[in-house]
């Protein structure tokens, strides 16, 4: 493998050295996000692992449909898509405990999550596992609520290989990292564990073209490209994040840097057309109108109000919407699982 690899005790001692030890060797910089960009994997992690394994984990299977309808809107089909896994669960909480129609007895407050976000937060910590085992050996030590939640955050961890690793990257990928690298240093901001990256990305031959990977561990996606941004000593119009959430646009603004969205439900489409933004990116010609035309189509794919919100609601027909999607994707990689039909 080109590029390093943290060790163990590296991810847990100073997850961001490599960020912040970052050496310019190209005029541009491309920061790229993974899941639900390079490859068609977002579906399957949501609907097959985290999802279940929530219901699973807090014994939530009684309000089964109630809860995949509420986490895939936050997590797949809203302006929140490919939000941190952490903060997803508080807001789907948040939203099942003010849901009228959801039966309330046993959905765990959310307000234990809340707390731990607030303190990552505080102490400019990444929101994951290794956060997670330092606030409950600091502030919540013998805090059953929070044990139980690193035990699902793991074993999500764990689970990640069966599916994700399988999935290969969306067709151009290859071709537009081959033509990205050979102007600017191409860096992977995620909100995906490290180490799942750089199997991920190791796994399918496409790590010859990055210099290093920035996970969940070493903080948000902003951060992330801040710290390169300072390493490399990068201009505003230099910076390019290619993402496929609002998060990633996000990112990207509060650097100044500009933005390329892969389109959910049209990646393939959006890789094919890369090449022709990426030109216009190098001459220095992409921001104002080409880049404001792509967010505009962005934008208009990733709803900010969720369904059951929307006038003339009904909780079966809206779960049915997405029942196909559900049931190939059993069908594929887990054809025994557990998964309400309706």
């Amino acid at each position: 493998m080109k590029m390093p690899v943290l060790s163990k005790e590296e991810l847990y001692s100073q997850p961001d050295i490599q960020l912040r030890n970052f050496k310019r060797t190209k005029e541009f910089l491309v920061a790229i996000d993974t899941d639900g960009c390079v490859t068609d994997n977002m579906n399957g992690k949501q609907i097959l692992i985290f999802h279940p394994m929530f219901l699973e984990f807090y014994n939530l299977w009684s309000i089964e449909t109630y809860f995949r309808e509420t986490a895939e809107y936050f997590n797949l089909f809203s302006s929140h898509r490919g939000c941190n896994r952490f903060i997803a669960i508080e807001l789907t909480l948040k939203a099942l405990k003010e849901r009228m129609d959801v039966p309330q007895q046993g959905i765990p407050d959310y307000v234990f999550v809340s707390e731990y976000i607030e303190f990552a937060q505080k102490k400019g910590l990444g929101l994951g596992n290794t956060s997670m085992e330092i606030y409950i050996n600091e502030v919540k030590h013998g805090n059953f609520s929070f044990y139980k939640l690193l035990g699902w955050s793991e074993a999500v961890n764990r689970a990640f290989p069966n599916i994700t690793v399988k999935i290969p990257p969306f067709k151009g990928v290859r071709n537009a990292l081959k033509l990205i690298s050979e102007r600017a240093d191409i860096i992977v901001v995620s909100q995906t564990p490290y180490e799942d990256l750089v199997n991920y990305w190791h796994r399918h031959g496409i790590d010859e073209f990055i210099t290093c990977i920035a996970g969940q561990e070493m903080g948000s996606k902003a951060t992330h490209i801040r710290l390169l941004k300072e390493a490399g000593g990068y201009s505003s119009d230099e910076i390019l994040m290619i993402g496929d959430a609002f998060g990633d646009l996000k990112a990207s603004k509060i650097n100044d840097g500009l933005f390329y969205p892969v389109i959910p439900g049209n990646e393939e489409l959006s890789w094919e057309e890369f090449p022709r933004a990426f030109k216009l990116f190098t001459d220095k010609r992409y921001s104002g109108e080409n880049e404001s035309r792509l967010i505009q189509k962005f934008k208009a794919s990733l709803p900010e109000l969720p369904p059951w919100k929307m006038p003339g609601y009904n909780h079966v027909s809206n779960y049915k919407k997405k029942q196909e999607l559900r049931k190939k994707l059993y069908e594929r990689f887990n054809p025994t699982g557990r998964l309400t039909i309706l």
